[in-house]
């Protein structure tokens, strides 16, 4: 019998409680003191349209997700047209009792169906139908043998704000439904969830990481305009604003909301802006006035499926020579990537004392998956105090009080980085301007002080690779394959790797690249010349990583396994691909 190692989906129309539904469930299992982790697919309907919440897990640490199901929550009967390829002979599908399935083909497939009346349970137990995901949570907790109090605590803390009697209709319905399953399925389902002792941990996802890694870093300004799949960072930091003293302006558009920022910046707060690629690129104007004034500001581009609206709220890597390249004219920026949720939390911090030591835009390139995937997370893996603030080059009003000779905002510098003052000292007074200008700030189109100046904000790229940072290499030091990946396809990449090594230890490594811009091309070359075989692992078209990667060090992959339908990478998906490219 396997014990505590279950994957599940819940699969049904947006309006039905499937991403609720799923994160009840997460939360109660890590209070369960089992591992999780988790991936969300929704349309970008209001209402209707097939959403499912895939949730892996185990007593053991997980490395990624995975596809093969082994019970499916079918909220709708499409569910399980769409999963059924996916589940595994033994598997169950727990389904409301008016939808018409064809059980019969379910039982040769060896897949049990069971038939719970959700619906009814909900109405007549909790007064309202709206309940029946809360009672296919109970039916789950019912065949799999889950502890139901444990549900029932999350239901508390869920609805409390609700009042006594949601909470309590709630608990009534997901106990009927749970009693149910027992009376009436007796076959010996195999995937049990059992509660084990464990200490307390977090569920955390991408976007989390992002908003308290900036919330710990001193961010004190966010503007945004509501843009799926970053909105999220955008409503914690919000919803926190008054506790910690965060200004939080909802923009009218993206525009409005990076010059804001900028705003923001130039008179000292931290700020960040967070967006997807068709905010991104309205701000690309902007981008670009705080390159050449020498703002620093932190942006979350948040990828999603393009061009244009795409699959709005589906996942893609397709941003990322864009990031680097977005601009009319040249001028420094630092792009990194993150690509697991203490990675989110890490990198933001260190964005934030990146883009004040430089003082240019520092882009957090994230995507739709890493963002709203959930995974629990010991306590100690995220350490609020990682990153001490670092404001570079800001003089204090002390430093300003004994400056001899008139303050040069963009004095010239061998480094790039000139002394920063706030606006408003009586002894820093200094214009700003989105033209061309002087060491004092002034408009000016002399061609030599063009050269000069230019020059001083590009030198900033070279000596920031002193703080840029070589890929991070997993598995072993010499393998024949070498996966290259960058972003949320890490850990579909590392589980692939593990499979593949489990007969042979020297089979595959994989380097995860996290600076990307400016690439320390020094730093890079050592461990292309140890890889094995590199095969690129990316979520768009064209293999971007593999493309700056031969771009600036001149090698070139060998092979590229990419996917681009909107759906997360699999280490399924890779596997089953490496064949064609090996």
């Amino acid at each position: 019998m396997q014990i505590n190692n279950l994957t599940l989906i819940i699969g049904g129309d947006a309006g039905q409680g499937v991403e609720s539904s799923g994160a009840g469930f997460c939360k109660a299992l890590s209070r369960a003191g089992l591992h999780v982790t988790s991936i969300q697919d929704h349309r970008s309907r209001i209402r209707g349209g097939h959403n499912f919440y895939l949730i892996k897990t185990s007593d053991k640490p997980i490395t990624s997700w995975s596809e093969p199901v082994h019970l499916l929550v079918a909220l709708t009967a499409e569910s399980i047209e769409i999963h059924r390829d996916k589940m595994v002979p033994g598997s169950a599908v727990i389904f409301d009792s008016e939808t018409t399935i064809n059980t019969t083909e379910l039982e040769k497939l060896s897949i049990n169906p069971v038939s719970v009346p959700l619906n009814q349970i909900a109405k007549d137990v909790g007064g309202s139908s709206v309940m029946a995901n809360t009672a296919a949570l109970g039916a789950v907790a019912g065949l799999t043998q889950f502890p139901l109090k444990t549900i029932h605590n999350v239901i508390e803390e869920n609805f409390r704000k609700k009042g006594a009697n949601v909470v309590e209709s709630n608990r009534q319905v997901s106990q009927a439904a749970y009693d149910y399953v027992r009376q009436n399925y007796t076959f010996s389902y195999q995937w049990q969830l059992n509660p084990i002792d464990a200490p307390e941990r977090m569920v955390m996802n991408g976007n989390d990481g992002i908003a308290l890694g900036a919330l710990c870093a001193g961010c004190n300004f966010i503007s945004a305009y509501p843009m799926t799949p970053a909105t999220s960072i955008f409503l914690w930091l919000t919803a926190r604003a008054e506790e910690f003293a965060i200004v939080s302006k909802q923009t009218e558009d993206e525009i409005s909301a990076i010059n804001m920022g900028i705003g923001a910046a130039h008179a000292g707060a931290r700020v960040i802006v967070p967006t997807s690629g068709g905010g991104f690129s309205l701000m690309v104007e902007a981008l670009g006035m705080a390159g050449i004034m020498e703002i620093p500001i932190v942006i979350a581009l948040v990828q999603r499926t393009g061009p244009s609206t795409g699959f709005a709220t589906r996942t893609e890597q397709s941003d990322l020579l864009f990031a680097i390249h977005a601009s009319q004219g040249e001028f420094p920026r630092i792009v990194i990537a993150p690509g697991t949720i203490e990675q989110c939390f890490e990198e933001t911090g260190r964005a934030f004392n990146l883009a004040d030591k430089y003082q240019l835009p520092v882009i957090i390139i994230s995507d739709a998956t890493l963002a709203s995937s959930s995974r629990t997370l010991e306590k100690s893996a995220i350490n609020l105090s990682a990153n001490p603030i670092d404001r570079g080059k800001l003089l204090t009003d002390e430093q300003l009080y004994h400056l001899s000779g008139e303050y040069k905002r963009y004095a010239f510098a061998e480094s790039g980085i000139s002394d920063r003052a706030l606006p408003g000292h009586p002894k820093a007074i200094f214009a700003t301007t989105s033209d061309e200008h002087d060491e004092l700030g002034h408009i000016t189109e002399d061609a030599q002080n063009r050269i000069r100046m230019q020059s001083k904000r590009m030198q900033k790229l070279d000596t920031a690779l002193t703080d840029m940072k070589p890929p991070l290499r997993y598995g072993p030091e010499k393998a024949d394959i070498t996966f290259v990946c960058w972003g949320a396809t890490l850990a579909p990449v590392l589980e692939a790797m593990n499979r593949l090594n489990q007969n042979n230890k020297n089979t595959a490594n994989t380097l995860q690249f996290i600076d990307l811009w400016p690439l320390p091309v020094t730093k890079v070359q050592p461990y292309l010349e140890q890889a094995g075989k590199l095969i690129a692992v990316e979520a768009n078209y064209t293999g971007q990583l593999a493309m700056l990667i031969r771009m600036c060090t001149g090698v070139a992959v060998a092979g590229k396994i990419t996917k681009f339908d909107g759906r997360p990478i699999s280490p399924e998906y890779i596997l089953s691909n490496l064949k064609e490219v090996r």
